[in-house]
């Protein structure tokens, strides 16, 4: 069965109830510091804790300006605290139907738990069709007692409408036997309801418990066995639980299948190793599975004493745990030395895998679990991010799984249905919502970078990209291609993606941080008569090839192609004509009836700087700050491309030439 709805609280900063709907496979939630992400998760883990140690404490856990009213009420009507609700799956509804030996329930059918702030809980079975119920068990009755069994309305009901005065075979005596049976085994409360009573019974078991991990759950570097089976012991005694850091060293034994038992009694030395670095083996080929970033480690576990040592570790054997290096010729390292998102990501194989051989001894069929991974990665470079989330979704092929993050790498961004925004409101508290647009724009800053990231990375789809200042550049450059083909000549490679990155100065920052990604760049940007010394600089680092940077003057002058000539713009490619034609028909709302002719134009190299020096002569003004908008005109060119009659000889053979030598920059 699957978790789909959870309705939270009060509970600490969930100072009233909220929704989480929650997804069937993951359910991410994201939210600022201190917001209640993890009050979320602990209201999930403790009303079914797979450990059996998380309960509900008033004191710890009810909003503390309400808990002296509650706390005179407790007692008598204690408050709920969280109702969930599950799916029940093919493989559950076949098992209650093999039950009552019809098709009562559907896939697709819900039931709900509610729990109390006593540990105490409500049932909402299941909705099941008590009629098939009660066809099927009349079915196997005599003629005589099907007539009367069958017109009963509640399963329970059947034994009273068949009656003391109806004659019952030998075959009916058993069968009506068993289900008085069944019905006195109904406990109080369920009185009414015995069908629900036995589907919940088959269905309790198959509640999938929570299982929480956090970073108190890493495993140290080192540890004294006789320290740790005294911490045990007190802890059996004075009845409380033992520290997660113990805990996390006991799962790291139990899966080598050693006690503590083993190392004050006659097992071997040589037996325990053996167990010992079996699981090294096991642990090393789990965690290199999933962890890229360096695949040349190895787990080493040892056990041995050191009597020069501090206390305690100097009081015999001591666990030690080491990450060897073959990179490194074989050096080994505490593991307490290695990054923390490694640690991490180790500890958390180690204590699941525990979990599970807790939960099923024999590993015949490792129980469902819903996951509760409270900032899971958080330490993990950006790309070991990436690997983890491919461990989430490994897990949630068997389990749910509920993590928190505020990290833009721990989101799938074409995965936002799976995200709940956690949000903490002055004077509401916690509030849990599905809706992204109406999120504080702090809370779904981490979505935001990570639909960034996302475009960024989709952007460099080819191995061959032309960087490019703006987008006005980007839209010329696919007009003229378009018109070059259509003249019979050849355009831009289509292999070449052009991509604006929004200015000169920006150009400098995607060459050096792709550059790294063995991409082919090429670069075209505006000359203002002198050589950009920024690009200049990373032709001489060897960033940036001579022959893949290009600029607009190289190809004004057609007696000259390949040198730089005047400051040019991109639009400067075009006859001046041309370009005021289509700048009047942009801003055509704007100027009103004014028109004008390139002869109104004063002289200079560059037309945008000659068409907003007449704006200035002719006090026309477009925008407050002064000039025009050039991709208003570039989107107009875009809309309504020149056709060829109209273009010069001289703006093709530009083009072409342009086309060409970029086109010969890429292998």
């Amino acid at each position: 069965m699957k978790l789909t709805k959870a309705v939270v609280g009060p509970f600490r900063s969930l100072n009233t109830q909220q929704t989480l709907m929650v997804d069937s496979e993951v359910t991410v939630l994201v939210g600022m510091n201190e917001a209640g992400k993890t009050v979320v998760l602990k209201v999930l883990e403790k009303t079914k804790d797979a450990l059996d140690e998380e309960k509900f404490v008033p004191i710890d856990d009810y909003p503390r300006k309400e808990l002296s009213a509650y706390l005179k009420r407790h007692s008598t009507n204690p408050d709920h605290v969280a109702t969930l609700t599950y799916v029940l799956t093919e493989d559950d509804v076949d098992e209650v139907n093999k039950h009552f030996g019809a098709s009562v329930v559907k896939v697709g059918a819900t039931f709900s738990i509610t729990d109390r702030y006593d540990n105490t809980s409500t049932i909402g079975a299941p909705a099941l069709d008590e009629t098939l119920a009660i066809e099927a068990f009349s079915k196997t009755l005599s003629a005589a007692a099907q007539d009367r069994s069958i017109k009963a309305t509640k399963l329970q009901n059947i034994p009273d409408a068949i009656g003391d005065d109806t004659e019952l075979t030998d075959s009916d005596k058993p069968k009506i036997a068993a289900l008085k049976e069944r019905i006195k085994a109904v406990p109080e409360g369920w009185t009414n309801n015995m069908s629900g009573y036995e589907a919940w019974k088959i269905l309790s078991p198959r509640v999938p418990p929570f299982l929480y991990f956090s970073d108190y759950d890493l495993l140290p570097g080192k540890t004294n066995l006789a320290d740790l089976a005294k911490r045990v012991e007190q802890a059996k005694a004075d009845g409380k639980a033992i520290t997660p850091e113990c805990r996390a060293v006991l799962a790291l034994l139990r899966m080598a299948d050693v006690s503590i038992a083993d190392f004050t009694g006659t097992t071997g030395y040589e037996s325990m190793k053996a167990k010992i670095e079996a699981v090294s083996i096991s642990l090393t080929d789990q965690v290199m599975e999933f962890w890229k970033q360096n695949e040349d480690l190895e787990v080493e576990v040892d056990i041995k004493p050191d009597p020069t040592e501090t206390a305690p570790y100097n009081n015999g054997p001591n666990l030690y745990l080491r990450i060897k290096n073959r990179r490194h010729r074989g050096v080994s390292t505490s593991f307490d030395q290695r990054s923390r998102g490694f640690i991490w990501f180790f500890s958390f194989l180690v204590w699941f895998d525990s979990v599970q051989h807790q939960l099923d001894p024999n590993k015949v069929k490792h129980p469902k679990l819903i996951l509760l991974l409270d900032e899971p990665g958080l330490a993990l470079h950006a790309l070991a991010q990436a690997d983890f989330l491919r461990y989430i979704d490994h897990l949630a092929k068997e389990h749910q799984v509920i993590y928190t993050t505020h990290s833009p790498f721990m989101v799938h961004s074409d995965r936002l249905h799976q995200v709940r925004l956690i949000e903490d409101k002055e004077k509401v508290g916690t509030v849990i919502s599905e809706v992204i647009a109406g999120g504080d724009e702090r809370t779904i800053f981490p979505l935001q970078a990570a639909l960034g990231w996302t475009i960024a990375q989709n952007l460099f789809i080819n191995k061959r990209n032309l960087l490019v200042e703006g987008p006005s550049e980007l839209l010329y450059l696919r007009m003229a291609s378009d018109l070059v083909e259509a003249s019979g000549g050849i355009g831009l490679r289509p292999d070449v993606t052009i991509v604006p990155v929004g200015g000169l100065d920006k150009v400098v920052t995607f060459i050096a941080l792709l550059g790294a990604n063995n991409l082919e760049l090429a670069v075209l940007h505006d000359y203002a008569g002198k050589p950009q010394q920024k690009l200049e600089d990373m032709v001489r680092q060897k960033l940036l090839s001579t022959k893949a940077l290009f600029n607009v003057s190289q190809f004004r002058d057609l007696a000259n192609i390949g040198q730089n000539s005047k400051a040019s713009d991109i639009e400067d490619l075009f006859e001046p004509g041309l370009y005021l034609q289509f700048f009047q028909i942009a801003f055509a709302t704007q100027l009103g009836k004014a028109k004008f002719k390139e002869s109104d134009l004063p002289p200079g190299d560059r037309i945008i700087d000659r068409i907003e020096r007449m704006m200035v002569e002719k006090n026309i003004q477009l925008r407050a700050s002064g000039g025009f908008n050039h991709y208003t005109v570039a989107a107009q060119f875009a809309k309504s491309p020149p056709d060829l009659g109209s273009l010069s000889v001289d703006t093709l053979a530009r083009f072409k030439a342009l086309f060409d030598s970029i086109n010969r920059t890429f292998r």
